[in-house]
């Protein structure tokens, strides 16, 4: 078995004076699509935010190694450089910076200031069209007057484009309706089919999981990762909600 691209070894982190995530174990291998779900408030959004390195989110204890590099102490723009990827809930808007020279600049960071031009546009107009986002949305600046529909559908054509080792997509179907959940869906397929990077995608809802091979499902409660399973633990979390998960974690359980 291959080695993880990232492992997560007993992690816990504060905020402030509050510990939010207690000893956080994970591994992903490259190929593989986890599933992070939970109710509100659980942390699931938190280890989004703190494997890609928000200075907000202190690290107490545990270390996260991303291909085979301890990771735990490096900058945000270090891991994204490295291949890390985290879409958000809410993506930022950027005036004056068009999301055609925002990608530019992203590729040539990640190639080492390399770009060949006619490539990036010819992958970018088919990237653009497997998401029906309309050539003019390159030319404008990202994300500013995008519905919440196109700031999703912008954030996955980052993914595609950039191609990172790990993906971590952070609500992506959140507020989305059905089809540009599906359109979503396709962008993700994609990336999958043309990098073999690997996916943590972090929801509470399993629409986006329609559509997609899951390998494995984790259940996180209260800042702790309480049930893993494969794909199938989604379909009980459909059928049954998350009450059995807060009464295992009330009575110090884990599965």
């Amino acid at each position: 078995m291959s080695e993880p691209i990232l492992e997560v070894d007993r992690l816990t982190v504060r905020v402030e004076d509050k510990e939010i995530l207690h000893g956080i174990d994970l591994a992903v291998r490259a190929g593989e699509t986890h599933v992070l779900m939970g109710p509100n408030g659980a942390g699931k959004s938190t280890l989004g935010y703190v494997l890609m390195g928000n200075p907000k989110y202190q690290v107490e204890s545990g270390t996260i190694w991303f291909q085979g590099k301890d990771v735990t102490q490096e900058p945000t723009d270090k891991r994204a450089r490295e291949g890390m990827f985290l879409s958000f809930q809410e993506p930022l808007e950027v005036p004056g910076l068009s999301l055609e020279g925002f990608l530019k600049n992203a590729v040539r960071q990640k190639n080492g200031g390399k770009l060949r031009v006619f490539e990036f546009r010819k992958e970018l107009r088919r990237d653009m069209e497997t998401l029906q986002l309309d050539d003019s949305y390159g030319e404008r600046s990202l994300n500013v007057g995008f519905s919440g529909g196109e700031k999703k559908k912008s954030e996955i054509l980052q993914l595609m484009m950039l191609k990172p080792a790990l993906a971590i997509l952070d609500e992506t179907d959140s507020g989305l309706d059905v089809d540009a959940v599906r359109l979503v869906s396709e962008g993700v397929k994609e990336y999958q089919r043309t990098q073999e990077g690997a996916l943590l995608i972090i929801t509470h809802s399993t629409r986006i999981l329609e559509a997609l091979h899951v390998d494995y499902t984790h259940v996180m409660v209260d800042g702790r990762i309480v049930a893993t399973g494969d794909g199938s633990l989604v379909d009980q979390i459909n059928e049954n909600g998350y009450e059995s998960f807060l009464e295992m974690t009330s009575r110090g359980q884990e599965v």
